[in-house]
């Protein structure tokens, strides 16, 4: 069965309360425990906490008194939190915070509810912390899916989760784009076959979830490979010490993969919103530009006026400023111990 039709099914089934698919053969178990057992010990998650990076970016812009700082979110796992970094202006959110503060000329208030280990049934806990705050968020980025893969959560029910969450910020206003699931067949250490599995459910969870993304209101962008052929081809370079999460390089590959889509979301990428030939883009059935994307890392997903086609755009990347922590970031690192997580 193609990529395309298994997303769809699990996509409908998200939609309609369905459980998961069943991918692999009783007779792989056995094969598929052992190759589990060695991964565990050269694969290890971080128990490391990671910088909190919320402030505002952008001070170079405090004097515009013209537009209020834009409010970026984020929402998801442990790379949605930064794992494996020790400086606040490397984890991706920082990167994008300030990103999107040069792109807009305008101060950036940032806000991070990610949770390290958290898998999407996490994601209504965290949207409530993002909307309880008092201020709704202008756009929201949301990395999960890895966490569902690792834990054998139904694909339906995944999918399920994340669409709700979508439609939740999308029905207040807030603009939304989500990194979909990682090919967790890049991560060194883990052998054939169990390698094999771990890129067929995470692409196939990758393309069902931009499915559920698009018809909720949101936009994709494919994490695949953690964005680009070079994280399989440097593995030690863009991989964290734990062989697992990313390392400050590979978070600021990711970091420029999405920078655009958020940027677009808002009217302030410099790119029309329609396909071009000679990039390979185009408007497609959504199943198919899903499972077209989860195949190509930094490809985004976004919903076309000829509904239920989806627009496939390769969009042009641009350098990151300087990944490093303003002062009010820093300040705000130190109270976290004072302040109740999660706030503006």
């Amino acid at each position: 069965m193609s990529r395309a039709r298994v997303a769809r099914r699990i996509a409908t089934a998200a939609a309609f309360g369905g459980g998961g698919i069943g991918l692999l053969g009783v007779a792989t178990v056995g094969v598929l425990l052992t190759e589990v057992r060695l991964a565990r010990r050269t694969v290890g998650g971080s128990s490391d906490i990671p910088p909190c990076a919320d402030g505002r970016y952008g001070a170079a812009f405090g004097h515009r008194t013209d537009r209020p700082p834009l409010r970026l979110g984020f929402l998801g796992d442990s790379t949605a939190a930064g794992q494996g970094v020790h400086r606040a202006g490397q984890t991706p959110g920082a990167l994008l915070a300030s990103g999107l503060a040069a792109l807009a000329e305008l101060p950036v208030d940032f806000r991070n509810v990610a949770l390290p280990g958290a898998q999407s049934d996490d994601l209504a806990r965290q949207v409530d912390l993002m909307l309880g705050a008092g201020e709704t968020p202008d756009v929201c980025v949301i990395m999960i899916g890895a966490n569902d893969v690792t834990h054998r959560m139904a694909p339906a029910e995944s999918v399920r989760h994340l669409s709700d969450a979508v439609r939740r910020l999308s029905d207040v206003g807030c603009e939304v784009v989500v990194g979909t699931c990682p090919d967790l067949g890049t991560i060194e250490p883990v052998y054939q076959p169990l390698r094999w599995v771990a890129r067929r459910l995470s692409r196939q969870l990758a393309a069902a979830q931009t499915i559920g993304v698009i018809e909720s209101g949101g936009r994709t962008v494919s994490l695949g490979d953690l964005l680009g052929p070079e994280f399989e081809a440097r593995p030690r370079e863009l991989f964290g010490p734990d062989n697992y999460h990313p390392s400050a390089e590979g978070y600021a590959t990711a970091a420029m993969a999405v920078l655009p889509t958020l940027c677009a979301s808002l009217g302030l990428w410099p790119e029309e919103e329609r396909p071009e030939a000679a990039r390979r883009e185009g408007i497609l059935p959504v199943e198919q530009a899903a499972a077209q994307a989860a195949s190509e890392g930094g490809t985004e997903v976004t919903a076309s006026r000829r509904a239920p086609w989806a627009l496939l755009k390769h969009r042009r990347r641009r350098q990151l400023p300087e990944p490093e922590p303003e002062p009010e970031v820093e300040a705000a690192a130190e109270a976290t111990t004072e302040a109740p997580p999660g706030t503006w």
